[in-house]
C-alpha cells in the first residue's frame, strides 16, 4: 500500500483542489481521506500539488528523427503525404534511428509528467512494430493509431484497402489517415466503418486551415468536418477553420476534438477556436502534434493554449479548463482508465511543487521538469 499524504489533490473530473491523503493499492486509487493512514510506504507531498498525469492526445512521435527540419516551408511541403519532407525523411531513416528518436521522445514525455500519448503512426504494420519495439521497456501508455500508404493510393481497390485496414487493426488501437486532401471518400468510410466494427478509434485531421476547407466545399459541397462526421470518424484533429454549421454538428454528434495550438502556430495555419468549442460544449483535448517542430511537453502546450486563447478572444479563459484538456477530458474521449483522480481509477498521477497560490496556474505557467518530484503510472513510482 502506497500513501501520498499532505498534498493538495486535484480531485475528480472537475480537478477540485482538496487537502487530502491518497491510498493506492495494486495500481488503483482506493481511497481519498483526511485521516492519518499508517503505512511503511509513504510519500510526503507537503507543499505539492497531486495532479492527474498528463495526456498528449495527438503526436507524430517518429518525426522526432527530423527535429526543426523544414522551418519556413509551407505545411504541404513539410507534412503532406505521401511526398512531404517528413515522409521523405521517414522513408530514408534507418529503423535504429527511428527507434532511438522515439525512445528519447517518450522519455521526455515522462520527464514532463505525461503518462499517456496517442501516436498517429505512419509506416503501416512496420511502423506500428517500430513504436512497439521502441517503447517495450518504457512505462508509458501508448495508444497507437495506424495508417498505411495504400490509403493514399487512388488506384487501389477498395477490397484491398479494407483487407489492409482489418489487418492493421489487429496490431493497433485504431486508424488515423491524414486528411481528405489525400484520401478518397470511400477509403475514409471504410476506415471509420472497420474501426467501429472492432470497437477501436477512428480519427482524421480536419479543417486545419482555410484552404483545405475551401477546397473541400468547392469540390464536394461539404466541409471537411461534415465529411468526417458523415463517414463516422470519432475523433477529429485541429478544426481551426470551421465553417457555418460545423461546430453545431460536432457538438450534436458528441465527437471530441484534439487541438494542437503550438503546431498550428509553428506552421502559420491558424489559431484554434477554443472558446467557440467551449460554447458548443465540444469535448476538447490537447496534443503537441508533430515532433519536427514541437517538443512533446504538455506544460508548454497548456501555457501556449491558455495565453493564445486569451489574447485571441481578448477575454478571460479558465486555466482549469485548459488543464482538463490535458487530463480529465481525455477520459471521455480515449480508452483509458486515467485522466482524473477518483476512487477505483488507475493511479496515474504526478506530485509537483506548488510554485504559486493558484494551483492551476502554478502547473500551467510555472512547472518545469525539475519541479515534478514524483511521477506514478499504474501505481508504480517511475521517478
Amino acid at each position: 500500500m502506497l500513501v501520498i499524504e499532505n498534498g493538495l489533490v486535484l480531485w475528480g473530473e472537475n480537478l477540485d483542489p482538496q487537502k487530502a491523503n491518497l491510498i493506492i493499492e495494486e495500481s488503483i486509487i482506493i481511497e481519498k481521506t483526511t485521516r492519518k493512514v499508517h503505512s511503511s510506504h509513504k510519500i510526503d507531498a507537503t507543499g505539492c500539488i497531486v495532479s492527474p498525469a498528463l495526456v498528449n492526445a495527438h503526436v507524430h512521435i517518429g518525426d522526432a528523427v527530423a527535429m526543426d527540419v523544414g522551418d519556413g516551408k509551407s505545411i504541404a511541403e513539410i507534412v503532406k503525404p505521401p511526398h512531404g519532407l517528413k515522409h521523405q525523411i521517414l522513408s530514408n531513416s534507418s529503423s535504429d534511428d527511428l527507434i532511438q528518436a522515439m525512445k528519447k521522445a517518450m522519455m521526455e514525455m515522462l520527464s514532463t509528467g505525461t503518462s499517456t500519448f496517442v501516436d498517429y503512426r505512419e509506416g503501416g504494420l512496420a511502423g506500428i512494430k517500430l513504436l512497439q519495439e521502441a517503447g517495450k521497456d518504457i512505462p508509458i501508455h501508448k495508444i497507437i493509431l495506424g495508417r498505411d500508404d495504400i490509403f493514399f493510393d487512388n488506384e487501389a481497390s477498395l477490397t484491398k484497402v479494407k483487407k489492409v485496414a482489418r489487418n492493421l487493426l489487429k496490431y493497433c488501437d485504431g486508424l488515423a489517415p491524414s486528411g481528405f486532401g489525400e484520401i478518397r471518400e470511400e477509403v475514409a468510410s471504410i476506415i471509420a466503418q472497420e474501426c467501429k466494427k472492432q470497437g477501436k478509434i477512428s480519427s482524421i485531421h480536419v479543417a486545419e486551415y482555410e484552404d483545405v476547407q475551401d477546397n473541400s466545399v468547392k469540390e464536394t459541397g461539404k466541409s471537411e468536418v461534415k465529411r468526417a462526421l458523415d463517414c463516422g470518424f470519432k475523433l477529429l484533429i485541429h478544426l481551426n477553420s470551421p465553417v457555418s454549421g460545423d461546430l453545431r454538428e460536432v457538438s450534436l454528434k458528441n465527437v471530441p476534438v484534439v487541438s494542437c495550438p503550438r503546431s498550428n502556430g509553428a506552421l502559420a495555419v491558424g489559431i484554434p477556436p477554443l472558446l467557440d468549442f467551449q460554447k458548443y460544449k465540444i469535448n476538447t483535448l490537447l496534443g503537441t502534434d508533430n515532433l519536427m517542430f514541437n517538443s512533446p511537453n504538455m506544460f508548454r502546450e497548456m501555457e501556449y493554449a491558455l495565453k493564445l486563447t486569451r489574447g485571441f478572444y481578448k477575454s478571460h479563459f479558465s486555466p482549469a479548463d485548459i488543464l482538463k484538456m490535458a487530463t480529465a477530458n481525455a477520459a471521455h474521449a480515449l480508452p483509458i482508465d486515467s485522466g482524473f483522480l477518483d476512487e477505483g481509477r488507475l493511479a496515474d498521477l504526478m506530485i509537483v511543487k506548488q510554485l504559486s497560490s493558484h494551483p492551476y496556474l502554478s502547473l500551467i505557467n510555472r512547472t518545469e521538469s525539475k519541479n515534478i518530484i514524483c511521477l506514478i503510472i499504474k501505481g508504480n513510482i517511475i521517478y
